[in-house]
């Protein structure tokens, strides 16, 4: 996520939605000063998120969304804010 997504609660923004949709994997702040999430669940979470992290809370702006398609990664078994 790129736009003004650090330093507004975006990641425990992106923690709150995500448990609330069942979804596990994480989120972290790039050196680059965007907001990476993996998600991982069903396609209609998955979907809603996505949605939700274009309104994100409410100081932050977001300017756009990247999605690329990953294996899981391994060690996902809930969803969690990393570094």
């Amino acid at each position: 996520m790129r736009g003004r997504v650090q330093g507004v609660g975006f990641r425990a923004f992106v923690l709150r939605e995500a448990h609330a949709l069942g979804l596990h994997g994480y989120t972290r702040n790039m050196r680059d000063g965007r907001v990476e999430v993996v998600a991982v669940g069903d396609d209609a979470g998955l979907q809603q998120l996505v949605q939700r992290l274009f309104v994100g809370p409410p100081l932050a702006h977001v300017e756009g969304i990247e999605r690329t398609p990953i294996d899981p990664p391994p060690d996902v078994d809930r969803f969690e804010v990393r570094g």
